[in-house]
């Protein structure tokens, strides 16, 4: 497989140079043959694509030229893509605004990189190319969500749930934007209008250890402690190593005075997430002390 690889990428290096060579002898036609053979060979290379898009522009096929620069930019927003889910957000970013220079109407672009800038504490920046995905897609769903995720970032929460609310007249069946309006209510106090999101979001996807624990708080507040320890039992089931889930358990349990389950809880928390600081002071406080700090 090694030496397979080799002799492709070899090929890939044969076939573009000698399209380069035959374009600068104007033999566009024979370029765009060997760039076929290129990208045949290895169907994300870039170089090659955006190469026979110079072959396809010099004999006025403007048309297929477009499409061979737009599949650079697709390549480009892949990688990206793929940055974005390995944490690398600075990279991430780079390769969707190139994607963008060669395609400025490139929603998807917008969206990821708008993502990327999130997860680096750019929201207004991030909001901006969610506002530019929306404009050229009117009907991207997952762009309004995470429009609606930046704002609630920014406590901006009757923006975010105006957003997801669309995103989910958009499509009906967005188990996530339901979960994360029901947070944006839940911050507005709205802990009912919550508890329902939650509950349609764990309709569409059982599966969502995130919608449990949302609702187990929202219903600790509300001074339903079994319900609350209901959903965070759930939610452990799904996610073993779900350290506020197990600290958030131990505060209903406490609530409930029962101590020694408690404790466990806390000591479990504090196993999976050692940083967490209420979680050590919490286990400190005696249990006679306890009523001073239970639930709502």
């Amino acid at each position: 497989m090694f030496k397979k690889s080799i002799a492709v990428a070899f090929g890939v290096i044969f076939y573009t140079n000698q399209g380069v060579v035959k374009f600068k002898l104007e033999n566009y036609h024979g370029a765009i043959a060997d760039y076929d053979r290129a990208i045949e060979l290895d169907p994300d290379n870039t170089k090659a694509y955006a190469l026979r898009g110079d072959a396809k522009y010099k004999l006025g096929d403007y048309q297929g030229a477009v499409a061979d620069y737009s599949r650079v930019a697709e390549v480009y927003n892949d990688r990206g893509h793929t940055k974005y889910y390995e944490g690398d957000y600075h990279r991430a970013i780079a390769d969707c605004s190139r994607a963008i220079e060669l395609n400025p109407e490139f929603a998807e672009a917008y969206d990821i990189r708008g993502r990327a800038k999130v997860m680096l504490g750019d929201r207004d920046g991030a909001i901006a190319d969610y506002d530019r995905a929306i404009e050229l897609k009117p009907d991207y769903a997952a762009a309004y969500t995470n429009r609606g995720f930046a704002k609630r970032r920014l406590s901006n929460y009757y923006g975010a749930i105006a957003d997801y609310s669309r995103a989910i007249e958009i499509e009906p069946n967005f188990a996530r934007a339901y979960n994360e309006r029901g947070e944006a209510k839940f911050f507005e106090g709205d802990y009912y209008g919550a508890i329902a999101d939650y509950d349609r979001a764990i309709e569409l996807n059982p599966d969502d250890a995130d919608a449990y624990y949302n609702r187990g708080v929202a219903k600790y507040l509300q001074g339903d402690h079994d319900g609350a320890i209901a959903d965070y039992n759930r939610a452990i089931e799904l996610k073993p190593d779900y350290a506020h889930a197990y600290y958030n358990r131990g505060v209903a349990k406490r609530g409930l005075g029962d101590h020694d389950s408690a404790i466990g809880d806390f000591d479990r928390g504090i196993e999976l997430k050692p940083d967490e600081g209420e979680a050590h002071f919490l286990r400190k406080v005696p249990s006679s002390s306890w009523a001073t700090y239970a639930a709502p």
